[in-house]
C-alpha cells in the first residue's frame, strides 16, 4: 500500500465522520426541541389535570354525606320492574 493512498483514505474517512457529526448535531437539536416541547405539554396536561381533580373534590364535597337508599342505586330498569 502507497504511503500517500493510506493518507487519503484516512481524510477521506475523517471528511465522512465530519460530515456525519454534523448531520448528528442537527439531529441532536431537533430532538432536544421537541423533548422541551413536549416537557412543556406533559407539565402543562399536569396542571390540567391537578385543577380538574381540584373541582371534582370540590364538588364531592358539596354531596350529601347521607347514605342514599337501596332503590336510589339500583338501575333504572330494575326500579320499574319493582
Amino acid at each position: 500500500m502507497h504511503p500517500e493512498s493510506t493518507v487519503e483514505q484516512i481524510a477521506e474517512r475523517v471528511e465522512r465522520l465530519l460530515v456525519r457529526y454534523e448531520e448528528l448535531q442537527r439531529t441532536n437539536a431537533l430532538l432536544a426541541g421537541q423533548v422541551q416541547t413536549l416537557t412543556q405539554e406533559r407539565d402543562s396536561l399536569r396542571s390540567r389535570l391537578a385543577a380538574a381533580r381540584g373541582r371534582i373534590e370540590a364538588l364531592l364535597d358539596r354531596l350529601p354525606t347521607n347514605a342514599p337508599d337501596s332503590e336510589s342505586l339500583a338501575p333504572v330498569d330494575q326500579r320499574r320492574a319493582g
